[in-house]
């Protein structure tokens, strides 16, 4: 049954489903030295349980998603939520890093098969009219994750230990299952045959540049921000929590400025704020003032950067082939950032903290320099009202899909 008004209480469950979610995925990144001394193991160690969660996400998404596909999408949904209370539970008692790492690399399952559904999710719960506004709303979950979550996650491990912020995470999820089943409709599930083949939009002009241009910089970032801890503590006495609320901060800042000149000047804004990622890199292994500048000029470039690419890539594949083409952005964002903390690991042990920066600077110049080049399909200038772009797709009949494809 498609809602006549918002239905507030059912698109909140599933912002909050994404929001544990991306807290489940990436709270490690903050509790790394306290994880790595309860589990006896590197830190660079601790970040790889983000990177068996993201590797896990992106290959089981499309093959669960599949398998499931014909079944009812409530009792799905609250069974990942169950998976996901359980499984973070897991995490807080354990004791042994193999077993929260496979508690993780179950997570990362219940993970893809999560964002497979949401968006779709989200969609039918709401009339054709309102479907932008519904998907905004729990993805907005994402954000205050990044923004807000995770550095309160950081700071409740700081005072109660890293298993309280397991604990609470198991009790959300715990919560959302009976949220679901009390608020969010049931849709019955759909064959497995409607599923829109990939690579009619991977060849597309211009998709599989932006997907490059996602890829590099991804693993940058990710790189970086997996292990900001052992970065804050070569600057001296600066807290990771504060590090990461300076850098959720910055990330709000800078989705508001997108979000205001994104319909406008989309490729002037990714040009500027692919710069401004790479000017802040050299600077985050200085001293304690020079860290937190530079994490702020990240965060607020960065906040926008996921945006400014979801609508070149949307640009750029047309209108009919949108939903296709950001499941497979989302298989790319999980690759990258599993590529990213593996990356930044190996580097970790290899050459120390101070050389993460880096290692994610080449990384993020080559999406600048790929962007500037690429002026024809992926990321063309200003056009005026009402004329396309050279060699914009045309647009197409749409076609049923089912937002299954990839992970998030």
């Amino acid at each position: 049954m498609i809602a006549r008004r918002m239905p507030w209480p059912g698109l909140l469950a599933l912002f909050t489903a994404a929001f544990t979610a991306v807290m489940t995925e990436l709270l490690p990144a903050g509790l790394l030295p306290r994880m790595a001394g309860a589990l006896d193991v590197p830190e660079a160690r601790v970040g790889f349980l983000v990177t068996g969660y993201a590797v896990a996400s992106c290959l089981a998404a499309i093959p669960l998603t599949a398998l499931l596909r014909g079944l009812r999408r409530r009792p799905v949904l609250a069974g990942v939520l169950a998976g996901f209370a359980l499984l973070n539970a897991v995490t807080a008692v354990s004791s042994s890093y193999a077993v929260t790492f496979a508690a993780r690399l179950l997570a990362g399952v219940m993970g893809g098969l999560l964002w497979a559904m949401l968006v779709g999710y989200a969609a039918r719960m709401v009339p054709a009219g309102r479907r932008g506004r519904a998907i905004a709303i729990v993805s907005a979950g994402i954000t205050v994750a990044l923004c807000a979550g995770i550095p309160a996650g950081a700071a409740l491990a700081s005072a109660f230990g890293w298993r309280w912020a397991f604990g609470g995470l198991s009790v959300v999820a715990a919560v959302l299952v009976a949220w679901v089943l009390w608020k969010v409709p049931d849709f019955p599930g759909e064959a497995a045959g409607a599923r829109t083949r990939l690579r009619d939009v991977a060849v597309l002009p211009g998709v599989r540049t932006v997907l490059g241009v996602t890829v590099l910089v991804l693993v940058g970032h990710q790189a970086v921000y997996t292990y900001l801890a052992p970065l804050a503590e070569l600057s001296g006495a600066v807290e990771t929590s504060v590090v990461l609320l300076v850098f959720g901060v910055g990330t709000v800042a800078g989705i508001w400025v997108v979000g205001a000149v994104i319909d406008r000047w989309l490729r002037a804004a990714l040009l500027v704020v692919l710069a401004m990622v790479a000017a802040a890199m050299p600077a985050l292994g200085g001293p304690a003032w020079v860290l937190l500048a530079a994490v702020a000029l990240w965060g607020a470039a960065f906040g926008g950067v996921p945006t400014l690419l979801q609508a070149a890539l949307v640009n750029a594949s047309g209108p009919a082939d949108a939903d296709v083409a950001t499941s497979m952005q989302t298989t790319v964002y999980n690759l990258g950032i599993a590529a990213g903390s593996l990356t930044g690991g190996v580097v970790l042990e290899g050459a120390g903290a101070g050389a993460l920066p880096w290692t994610a600077l080449p990384l993020v110049a080559g999406a600048l320099a790929v962007v500037v080049a690429a002026r024809r399909h992926a990321f063309p200038p200003p056009r005026p009202t009402g004329r396309a772009w050279p060699g914009a797709p045309r647009a197409r009949a749409p076609r049923t899909t089912d937002a299954t494809a990839g992970c998030r």
